[in-house]
């Protein structure tokens, strides 16, 4: 028979215990685990000092180029200037002695839930998709992923028109492919 005291230390075994629903399962911290396999990539590429303070300043210095998601996530950890919380350390650290980066995206997990949240939104088929079909905020977000604006632009018509004009140079296979339709 156990005993109240013996039961909550079999519980809290059993969640601390590989495998328990802390682990992440496919998809979970989508951003998180892309992120900071190629930050980690870079490190090794880059010969960078595996310590502590030189993997948190590198990872500042990614987040200051990070866009999207990935700057979504790096004000989550406090990488950048305008973030309320600094949690920089609970990815330098454990980088710094090569920890995978699933296991650090699942304590960070832990530590806000919202990290894991984050995906990646789905790209457009440029050579494929009927611009006239999307919507002028998808439009928009085509431009801004290319770092370009629509200035005076005020009707579909408009956006369509400046992505047109501007596919040869940011998706020049894409562009090839409509133009021998």
């Amino acid at each position: 028979m156990l005993c109240l005291g013996s039961l909550s230390v079999v519980l809290a075994a059993l969640a601390l215990a590989p495998g328990s629903s802390d682990a992440l399962k496919d998809g979970d911290c989508e951003v998180c685990v892309s992120f900071l396999d190629r930050f980690y990539q870079s490190l090794k590429n880059t010969d960078v000092k595996f310590t502590s303070d030189d993997i948190e300043k590198a990872l500042v210095r990614s987040c200051k180029e990070a866009k999207g998601k990935e700057n979504r996530f790096c004000y989550y950890i406090g990488a950048t200037n305008d973030a309320a919380t600094k949690m920089v350390n609970e990815v330098s650290k454990p980088l710094s002695y090569h920890a995978p980066v699933e296991k650090i995206c699942e304590k960070l997990k832990k530590k806000d839930s919202q990290i894991c949240e984050l995906k990646y939104d789905k790209q457009v088929d440029l050579s494929t998709v009927d611009l006239k079909k999307l919507k002028v905020k998808d439009l928009k977000k085509i431009l801004e992923e290319w770092d370009e604006s629509c200035k005076g632009c005020a009707e579909k018509s408009d956006f369509i028109r400046k992505i047109n004009e501007l596919m040869p140079k940011y998706a020049p296979s894409a562009a090839k492919v409509r133009t021998d339709l």
